[in-house]
């Protein structure tokens, strides 16, 4: 196939490019490096089944000459991150609103397929843990930025579905629950690599809030192939599904865990929400997905258990600090997860 990927250079959509490659399809990737890195995609440019164009979706010149040379759409170009979306909550809306926007537009026009990645943060502070697709979703006040990256990605998923009701445009909406691996950074708040670097470099592992939080942290190799089962079985069109895994662990017990891995005499501290973001700032207690709808539709299970993820991450994370590896550290394969998307 010919495929667009935008936001292909960030840390999700590098790994899916990776793997339409594996799979021989023909891909093209937008991204304008705002969140994205060129270390993501630099092993692929040689390929030359894959075609990098730098620039940003809210150009509707670009995406629509390259949704036309396509035959299927993953849009994932967004402002992400906690910290990110504080920072610069302008930005961010207009980025993943307009954004989805465009592309949508653009693929209307031309009958291909889209497979719109939303995130677990549209569910806000609901507490009908697991989430359900269909589950009520519950925000705190406008005043507060946390909420509008959650209602952002809602107004993408509102948008999604329209034109698939109204234009009979085949959409797809995935809900990803904390993915991790090789690749991600903590720059944009993101926990796992910020833990792990922090206990690899000697620092305080921090811990905001009292670290009885909750979150399940999937392995970006099974969130690829759970999208691409979607992407290919026509029952998936119209609908939303969550993705990612439901091993829950609370972030406190998740920095001890990482401390453990890594041999880190790091302190584990806590840090006030006000200190690491803004006063007023709102958190949800816990985000578990209920995945039997993507679990009955295409047979979709986490295959990456947490402890694998982190001993991955320990290892990406090494290399990129140019340190060795912890002694004792189990080797795990990452290829595993990915069987069946090549």
């Amino acid at each position: 196939m010919r495929v667009l990927v935008t936001g292909g250079a960030g840390f999700i959509g590098s790994h899916l490019v990776e793997a339409l490659l594996g799979r021989g399809d023909e891909v093209w990737v937008i991204d304008d490096l705002s969140t994205g890195r060129r270390e993501n995609i630099a092993h692929l440019e040689s390929n030359p089944q894959f075609h990098w164009c730098w620039g940003t979706v809210l150009d509707k010149k670009l995406v629509t000459e390259t949704v036309a040379k396509c035959d299927l759409v993953f849009h994932l170009a967004a402002a992400v991150g906690v910290s990110y979306v504080i920072k610069r909550p302008l930005k961010s809306l207009i980025t993943n609103i307009r954004g989805a926007e465009v592309v949508l537009e653009a693929a209307s026009a031309e009958g291909k397929k889209v497979v719109l990645f939303s995130s677990s943060e549209v569910y806000g502070k609901g507490n009908c843990v697991p989430f359900k697709e269909s589950d009520d979703r519950v925000l705190g006040p406008t005043a507060v930025s946390r909420w509008s990256y959650a209602t952002g990605k809602a107004v993408d998923e509102f948008l999604a579905l329209a034109y698939w009701l109204e234009k009979s445009l085949p959409t797809v909406v995935v809900r990803c629950f904390n993915s991790c691996g090789p690749r991600q950074t903590g720059d944009y708040g993101m926990v796992v690599p910020r833990f792990v670097t922090q206990a690899l470099l000697g620092e305080p592992i921090s811990v905001y809030g009292d670290g009885q939080q909750s979150r399940c942290f999937s392995y970006v190799g099974d969130v690829v192939r759970g999208v691409l089962l979607l992407a290919e079985h026509q029952g998936a069109v119209g609908e939303v599904f969550n993705i990612g895994t439901d091993e829950e662990i609370t972030i406190e017990r998740l920095a001890f865990k990482i401390k453990e891995i890594t041999g880190s005499s790091s302190p584990v501290v806590h840090v006030p929400y006000e200190e690491a973001y803004a006063s007023g700032f709102e958190d949800m207690k816990r985000r578990v997905p209920d995945l039997s709808k993507i679990g009955a539709l295409v047979g979709y299970s986490p295959s990456i258990s947490l402890d694998k993820l982190l001993v991955l991450t320990v290892n990406d994370i090494c290399q990129r600090l140019d340190i060795a590896p912890p002694r004792g550290l189990p080797v795990v394969e990452s290829s595993s997860a990915l069987v069946g998307c090549s």
